[in-house]
C-alpha cells in the first residue's frame, strides 16, 4: 500500500501530540523532529523535506495554534493544507486541443510502465470523458513492444495504429493524419525509453516533439525507483519539457517519497498514478485526496466515484424493489459482488474510508475468498440460485465438485445468505437503499464470511 510507513509514522506522532492536550512550543518542535525522520525515510528529497517542516513549523508555533483548544488537530490541519500544496494543490489535467486530434507523447526510462500504463490512461479519457483515442506504437527497438501495446490495445477495445520497425518519427505523423481521417480526438504515442537518458533517445523523442507538436508530454515514472524517480523526471525536463507525471506501481511502494517531491523539485505536476495491474487501476491524481490518505483521513470523493463508476441506477431500484418485497436471490447477490470488485482493490477501498487506514493496517483481505464465493453461485442453475431451498445434498455435491470446492463451503454461503435474508426482512419496512453501485445492499461490511473473507484477523 502506498505511503504505508510515512501514514503509520505522522498518526503515531499526531496521536502523541493529541495525548498531550495543551501543547509547548517544545512539543511541537520534537512532533516535528519525528515528521522529519517519517518524511526521509519515506525517500522525500532531503530539501523538500527541510523547506516543508520549517513552513509547518513556522504556522503551528503560533498563538492561534497553541492557545486553541485543540492545538493538536490545528497542527494536523495544517499539516495537510502544507502537504496538499507540497503536491501541487490540485489536480492538474491534460490540455486538450482546441482543433483536431489532442497528441499526448509518454516519455520515460525503460521499464517504468509506459506501454501499459499509456493504453489504461487512453482508457480511462474513454471510460471518463467519452473520447476515441488511438494507441501508436513508436517504439520500435524493445523486443515484442509493439505486440505489448496491441494486446493491451485489444484487451481495453482500442485501436492500435503501427508500422512495423519504421522510423517513429515518421510512424507519429502517419498516425496524427490516420486520426484525423478516422475520427480519433485523443492520440497516445508510445515512445521507446532507455534503461538511461542517452542524447540518442533524447534526440528522437526531440524530432517527434517537432514533427507532431504533442499538446501534453507526460513522462512515466515508476514511483517505485524513488528519488530516481524525480531525478528522471528533472532531466526528461531540461532536455525536452515536460507537462506533467504519471506515476506508476504507487501500490507497490510502501515509502512513496516520489509522490511528494517530483512537484516541488522541478515544478511538474503528477498528473495521473497507476494504483494497481489490473487495465482500470488508474486514477487522476489529487493532491487533497492524497494528502488525506496519507494522514489515515480516508478519501470519501474517491470511494464515491469508484461506486459511481459501477452504478446502474436501473438495477439498483430492481434490487430495492425485491429487498423490500424480501425476494433477494443468489443472482441478485453475484450482481453486488461483481459491483463491489470493479471498483478495485478492497483493501484499498477500505483505507479510503476516514479512521478506517489504522484498522485495515493488519488486516488482510482474501480476495481469492471472494473470487470462490462467485464460483459457487456461478455453479448453480438459474432455478437454483433463485431458490436456494431446493438445494438438497446431491444438488450441493454437485455444485461442489462443479467449482472445485467442498459441499462444507457451499453449507457455508447458503448459511450466510440465510442470515442475510433474515437481516433484509427485519430491515424491509426501513429505507434500504446505500452507496451507488452497491445497490443498496444493506449492512454489506457485516457479513465477512459471506463475502468470503477468511475467518482469522481479517476484515469483517
Amino acid at each position: 500500500m502506498a505511503f504505508e510507513g510515512l501514514s503509520e509514522k505522522l498518526n503515531a506522532t499526531f496521536k502523541r501530540l493529541r495525548g498531550k492536550g495543551r501543547l509547548t512550543e517544545a512539543d511541537v518542535r520534537a512532533g516535528m523532529r519525528e515528521v522529519r525522520l517519517a518524511l526521509l525515510e519515506a525517500d522525500v528529497s532531503y530539501k523538500v523535506v527541510k523547506d516543508f517542516v520549517a513552513k509547518v513549523t513556522e504556522r503551528c508555533v503560533g498563538s492561534d495554534v497553541l492557545d486553541s483548544l485543540t492545538p493538536a488537530q490545528q497542527i494536523i490541519k495544517i499539516v495537510n493544507e502544507e502537504m496538499t500544496a507540497l503536491m501541487g494543490g490540485t489536480n492538474a489535467r491534460i490540455a486538450m486541443a482546441n482543433k483536431g486530434p489532442t497528441v499526448v507523447m509518454l516519455v520515460g526510462l525503460q521499464g517504468a510502465g509506459k506501454t501499459t500504463n499509456g493504453a489504461k490512461l487512453a482508457g480511462l479519457m474513454r471510460r471518463q470523458y467519452g473520447k476515441r483515442p488511438l494507441l501508436v506504437a513508436c517504439d520500435v527497438y524493445r523486443p515484442a513492444a509493439i505486440t505489448q501495446l496491441q494486446v493491451v490495445g485489444k484487451q481495453l477495445d482500442i485501436p492500435v495504429f503501427e508500422m512495423g520497425q519504421g522510423n517513429p518519427v515518421h510512424i507519429a505523423e502517419e498516425a496524427l493524419k490516420y486520426a484525423r481521417d478516422h475520427g480519433h480526438d485523443m492520440v497516445f504515442l508510445d515512445t521507446a525509453g532507455r534503461l538511461h537518458i542517452d542524447e540518442a533517445l533524447m534526440d528522437e523523442l526531440k524530432n517527434i516533439k517537432a514533427t507532431v507538436h504533442p499538446n501534453e508530454i507526460l513522462l512515466v515514472v515508476d514511483a517505485m525507483t524513488g528519488q530516481d524517480a524525480v531525478n528522471a523526471a528533472a532531466a526528461f525536463d531540461d532536455a525536452l519539457g515536460i507537462d506533467g507525471v504519471m506515476l506508476t506501481k504507487l501500490d507497490g511502494d510502501a515509502r512513496g517519497g516520489a509522490a511528494l517531491s517530483i512537484r516541488a523539485t522541478t515544478g511538474k505536476p503528477v498528473k495521473f498514478v497507476g494504483t494497481g495491474e489490473k487495465l482500470d487501476m488508474i486514477e487522476l491524481f489529487h493532491p487533497d485526496r492524497m494528502a488525506s490518505r496519507i494522514l489515515g483521513m480516508g478519501d470519501m470523493l474517491t470511494l464515491i466515484e469508484k461506486a459511481e463508476a459501477q452504478y446502474d441506477e436501473q438495477q439498483a431500484k430492481k434490487l430495492e424493489e425485491k429487498l423490500r418485497k424480501n425476494k433477494l436471490t443468489l443472482t441478485d447477490y453475484l450482481e453486488q459482488l461483481e459491483q463491489i470488485q470493479g471498483m478495485g482493490d478492497l483493501s484499498e477501498m477500505m483505507g479510503m474510508i476516514p479512521g478506517m487506514g489504522k484498522q485495515m493496517a493488519n488486516t488482510q483481505i482474501d480476495e481469492k475468498q471472494m473470487a470462490r464465493t462467485k464460483a459457487i453461485i456461478q455453479s448453480m442453475t438459474p432455478k437454483e440460485r433463485d431458490n436456494p431451498q431446493i438445494l438438497n445434498a446431491s444438488r450441493k455435491k454437485r455444485i461442489a465438485a462443479g467449482c472445485g470446492l467442498q459441499v462444507s463451503d457451499v453449507n457455508r454461503l447458503l448459511k450466510s445468505f440465510e442470515m442475510l435474508q433474515q437481516l433484509t426482512k427485519s430491515m424491509s419496512k426501513g429505507k434500504l437503499r446505500g452507496l451507488p453501485g452497491m445497490g443498496g445492499m444493506p449492512n454489506m461490511g457485516g457479513m465477512g464470511k459471506m463475502h468470503g473473507f477468511g475467518r482469522k484477523k481479517r476484515f469483517k
